[in-house]
This record gives structure tokens, C-alpha cells and sequence, in this order.
């Protein structure tokens, strides 16, 4: 079996070498800015975004809509509760003036059996 072989400096020199070439290679192999390849894939990419802008647009306007609604409905069910208490009010008032007719009415009787 044979041992290890450190590697020498011409060793690691020629390995960084064909390393920064394999880079290289593989860069210069990628298509540039003007194929047509890369073209058709940056018009997709903007129909794409296009659409997405599109259908958030959509979104937000239903989603301010659904609160417009949800606004008017808080104020009308507001404005009911502040005419039932309205009522509430003016029949507990009707009832206190009734009462205080039938008290007179009593303090009056007593007075003038008095009398």
C-alpha cells in the first residue's frame, strides 16, 4: 500500500490553476445580455411581476372595500344602539313622570283628607 504523497508547491499551483480556469470556463459558457434566451426570460419575469402587481392590486381594493363595509356597519349598528337607548331613555322618563303624577296624586288625597 502506498503512503501519502504531499502534494508539492508546483503541485497545489497547477490545481489553483486549472481551478480559476474551470471557473472562468464556466463563465464565459453562461449567455450574455443580449440572447435571446435571456431576453425571453426577463420578458417573462416582468409579465410575471406585471400579473402579481395586478392581483395585489385587486386584493388591496377588495380588502378596503370589506373595510368600508365593516366601517358602515359598525357606525349603523352604533347609531341603532344609541336610538335604542334613546327610547330606553324617554320610556323610563314617561314612566318617573307617571309615577310622580300617581305620588302627587297620593300626597294630594292625603292632604286634603286632612283638611
Amino acid at each position: 500500500m502506498a503512503g501519502y504523497k504531499e502534494p508539492t508547491f508546483a503541485d497545489r499551483h497547477n490545481a489553483a490553476q486549472e481551478a480559476r480556469r474551470k471557473i472562468l470556463d464556466k463563465f464565459r459558457s453562461q449567455p450574455g445580455p443580449d440572447d435571446p434566451v435571456v431576453k425571453a426570460r426577463q420578458a417573462e419575469r416582468q409579465a410575471f411581476a406585471a400579473a402579481r402587481a395586478k392581483v395585489s392590486s385587486a386584493r388591496e381594493a377588495a380588502k378596503a372595500e370589506s373595510g368600508r363595509l365593516a366601517n358602515e356597519a359598525t357606525v349603523a349598528a352604533a347609531a341603532q344602539l344609541l336610538r335604542e337607548k334613546q327610547e330606553i331613555a324617554m320610556r323610563q322618563a314617561a314612566i318617573e313622570a307617571q309615577q310622580k303624577a300617581a305620588r302627587d296624586a297620593r300626597y294630594a288625597a292625603r292632604k286634603n283628607k286632612k283638611r
